[in-house]
């Protein structure tokens, strides 16, 4: 699934990023890799998708969450 489709409140896991290399270098230096497990803390719709992960808050933008694939992890 993609990360813009996982519900506020629920964790995720980083499964794949997208292969444009901007894209890559962009994600990774804020620290989402692969493996990576995150908490959706806000996703409304037309708004940047806030998440918690490595004890940080990042706001991302819709069009790099669609390049985002994420498994839901468990409580």
């Amino acid at each position: 699934m993609k990360l813009s489709e996982l519900k506020a409140d629920k964790l995720g896991r980083v499964c794949a990023l997208g292969s444009d290399t901007h894209f890559l270098n962009r994600i990774t230096s804020i620290g989402l890799t692969e493996g990576t497990v995150f908490q959706v803390v806000r996703n409304d719709r037309k708004m940047p998708v806030l998440i918690y992960a490595r004890q940080t808050l990042l706001a991302l933008n819709r069009a790099d969450c669609e390049k985002i694939e994420i498994e839901e992890a468990g409580a």
